[in-house]
């Protein structure tokens, strides 16, 4: 018998499906989708180190979205992504710190009794699970800082690196 238009075999099925060119395409445009995403707008990170602990574990891998600031600006108790510092070497990843903004452009930061206070007005921070005895001065943001600091304040002040951030130094929000 002459077949001029054979079915494809099981095993071509499994593998590219039963249009090829059709296949290849979809996995062109997941491909090219996926390297868009995780390029420019879901930059993958992995915690190192324990000052955002309860919260976000030691060498865990989180998402930063790099959009979520588009339209409006970080708020207070977000968590975000922070460029530390770029190398020279460009080659190189930069340094980031995941930490939660506590002040905002403008605003006063203090602690006393290991409590953050903004403006004298003791915050609210329910994500802070440890006792702390940190006492420190008011330390009031520009007009284009954020305050960020980690979640555990178990360790000493001077060793746990919180800080006043420029806005353009914060890549984008905690997403997973």
């Amino acid at each position: 018998a002459n077949m001029t238009s054979a079915e494809p075999g099981w095993l071509q099925v499994v593998l590219v499906g039963r249009r090829p060119k059709n296949t290849a395409l979809r996995i062109a445009v997941l491909v090219v989708i996926c390297l868009v995403t995780f390029k420019f707008i879901l930059l993958p990170i992995r915690v190192e180190g324990i000052s955002m602990e309860p919260t976000y574990h030691d060498h865990r891998v989180n998402c930063v979205n790099r959009l979520a600031y588009l339209f409006h600006e970080p708020q207070r108790g977000d968590v975000v992504s922070i460029r530390f510092s770029r190398p020279p070497n460009f080659a190189a990843p930069s340094v980031m710190l995941m930490k939660r903004i506590i002040g905002l452009p403008g605003e006063t930061v203090s602690f006393h009794d290991g409590r953050a206070f903004i403006n004298g007005q003791l915050l609210d921070e329910p994500y802070v699970k440890n006792v702390c005895d940190w006492e420190h001065e008011a330390m009031k943001c520009g007009p284009d800082e954020y305050y960020v600091v980690g979640d555990n304040r178990s360790m000493l002040f001077d060793f746990h690196l919180q800080r006043r951030v420029e806005r353009d130094h914060i890549i984008g929000k905690l997403f997973l």
